[in-house]
């Protein structure tokens, strides 16, 4: 079987399994969309029997448990998540409106992310001055302690409210992007960095490394055009986990920042207990992560041909 369709069945086998957990999740859990939607779990006010009853039927939540999953599961594979209980939109509608704020911030966090912890791993295992290169490999470990929120409302404070150079709320232009990102990227692009400097100094460390100089290679071509393409690998590997947490990520820095987008839809749904536009975003972020480490999987050959050759399976 090639490669390529078999991590295609892979994906698609993810996809199901983060339908399949969600729905088993969000569904035992504690509460009841119909009873929020109307009101009924606030004091004071009641519900009939047959409103209730409605819209259950609307939703069909009446039907018994393998019926409704078997149902939502086939309207899915028609890209159908059903109905949102709180606002009565379509769930993908909602989630696909609120895609395009959410995928400019981290778009532009994945390209910063990388970037920095880019750029701090090859100086820091590069420069000869000691006391930079620990500074410089000093700040990723920095960087993964840094709660998000904190991050934002610093940045917030200092760039917004202090020296006035972008707005600290809203997504009105490009502006706008810029803090959100940065908030995004800092801890993602340390994790990067501190990937890529542990695999850059064990590549260093490589026979091969001392053959390549001994032929006259120069330093920094044993550097860039030979450890820091093999030391790429993990980074690589690592860049589809980060693009994961960036997307995550959105639900706090939307927040913070007052923007519109998935985050803002998952924290309304979650509070709503809307499964429906909660599922919806589970899934969708599961089609993302998928897609990337594909993309990911793909462009391995490019940074090391081996991978593209077939494995020749031993005799004994």
């Amino acid at each position: 079987m090639p490669p390529v369709v078999r991590r295609l069945g892979h994906a698609v086998v993810v996809l199901w399994a983060a339908f399949t957990l969600s729905f088993v999740i969000l569904y035992l859990l504690p509460g009841d969309a119909v009873l929020t939607k109307l009101g009924a779990a606030e004091a004071g006010v009641t519900s009939s029997p047959a409103e209730i009853a409605a819209l259950r039927a609307e939703y069909g939540l009446d039907d018994p448990v393998l019926l409704h999953y078997g149902k939502r599961l086939l309207a899915a594979l028609h890209g159908d998540f059903g109905t949102s209980v709180n606002t009565g939109d379509g769930a993908t509608h909602m989630v696909l409106t609120a895609l395009p704020p959410t995928l400019a911030v981290t778009g532009l966090a994945l390209v910063l992310a990388v970037l920095f912890g880019g750029t701090v791993a090859v100086l820091g295992t590069y420069t000869r001055v000691r006391v930079l290169s620990r500074l410089l490999l000093a700040l990723p470990p920095l960087g993964t302690s840094l709660p998000t929120f904190w991050v934002g409302l610093v940045l917030i404070q200092v760039f917004s409210f202090q020296l006035g150079l972008v707005p600290a709320i809203g997504a009105t232009g490009f502006s706008s992007l810029v803090l959100p990102a940065i908030t995004l990227a800092l801890p993602n692009g340390a994790i990067v960095g501190q990937v890529l400097a542990k695999s850059l100094r064990t590549q260093l460390e490589q026979p091969y490394i001392e053959i390549v100089a001994a032929k006259g290679a120069s330093r920094a071509r044993v550097h860039f055009g030979h450890a820091l393409r093999n030391a790429a690998l993990p980074a690589l590997t690592l860049v589809g986990v980060v693009t994961g947490n960036l997307l995550a990520g959105s639900v706090i820095t939307e927040t913070v920042f007052s923007r519109d987008g998935v985050g803002r839809v998952t924290t309304s749904a979650v509070t709503a207990q809307d499964v429906p536009v909660v599922q919806a975003v589970i899934v969708l972020a599961a089609l993302f992560f998928v897609a990337v480490n594909l993309l990911v999987d793909l462009l391995y050959p490019l940074l090391d041909p081996r991978l593209a050759r077939p494995r020749e399976v031993s005799r004994v």
